[in-house]
C-alpha cells in the first residue's frame, strides 16, 4: 500500500475533516484527522497494523513488546503486535495510561523485564508528547524502546523523535498555530474541540 492509500483510507471512512479544530497538544489547525473514525473499522486496523508491522520487520527490529498510549493506542499497539506475532511468536501488545500527574504509567498485570525492547506506537503524531510519556512509564520498568512507529507523522520538521528511531506510514504536515498566532481566515471558522 503506498504512502496516498493511507490518507484515502482517512478520506474513505469520513476521518479526515477540514475546519478549526483545537488539538491535544493546544494548537489549533485547520485540518484533523479522526483515527477513531478510521480504525473501529477491523478490516482499515488490519491493513495499517499490517503497514506498521512490516515496517518494524523491514527496519530489522525484533521487540519483545508494542506499547501504545491509551486510549487510541490500545487497539492500534494490540493489532500491531497481533501482525507481528507471524514472525516474533511471544510478541505482546500492551498500553500506558494517564497517571493523574501528567505523566503515564503501566497496570501492574503488565509484567516488564529488566532488558526487554518494545516498539511504541501512535496513530497521528503531531508533538510526540503522549507517545514519549508512555516511553517513559515503560522504561522506568527497565525496557528499552527500539523504535517508534505512527501512521501519520504530521510534525513539521520529521526524523527521530526524543532520540528514538521513528517509522511512519504516511508524513502529512498541516500548520498548526498557537491561540495567539491564528490567522484571520482560520479565526472567522467556529473552534471544535477534538
Amino acid at each position: 500500500m503506498s504512502e496516498i492509500d493511507v490518507l484515502d483510507l482517512y478520506k474513505q471512512a469520513g476521518a479526515f475533516h477540514e475546519g478549526r479544530f483545537l488539538l491535544a497538544s493546544g494548537r489549533q489547525s485547520p485540518f484533523f484527522l479522526q483515527s477513531t473514525t478510521l480504525l473501529q473499522h477491523p478490516k482499515a486496523m488490519m491493513q495499517v497494523g499490517g503497514l506498521m508491522a512490516r515496517k518494524v520487520l523491514e527496519s530489522g527490529l525484533k521487540p519483545d513488546f508494542v506499547v501504545g498510549p491509551a486510549m487510541g493506542g490500545v487497539t492500534l499497539a494490540y493489532e500491531v503486535a497481533r501482525q507481528l506475532s507471524e514472525e516474533l511468536p511471544d510478541i505482546r501488545g500492551i498500553f500506558a495510561e494517564k497517571d493523574g500527574m501528567g505523566g503515564m504509567k503501566l497496570r501492574e498485570a503488565f509484567e516488564i523485564e529488566r532488558g526487554q525492547t518494545f516498539i511504541a506506537t501512535e496513530d497521528v503524531l503531531t508533538t510526540g508528547g503522549s507517545l514519549l510519556r508512555a516511553v517513559k512509564a515503560v522504561e522506568t520498568h527497565g525496557a528499552k524502546c527500539i523504535g517508534l512507529c505512527t501512521i501519520i507523522d504530521r510534525r513539521q520538521e520529521t526524523g527521530p523523535l526524543g532520540g528514538y528511531p521513528l517509522m511512519s506510514l504516511k508524513e502529512l504536515y498541516f500548520e498548526t498555530y498557537a491561540t495567539y498566532e491564528i490567522p484571520a481566515w482560520l479565526a472567522e471558522r467556529p473552534l471544535r474541540e477534538i
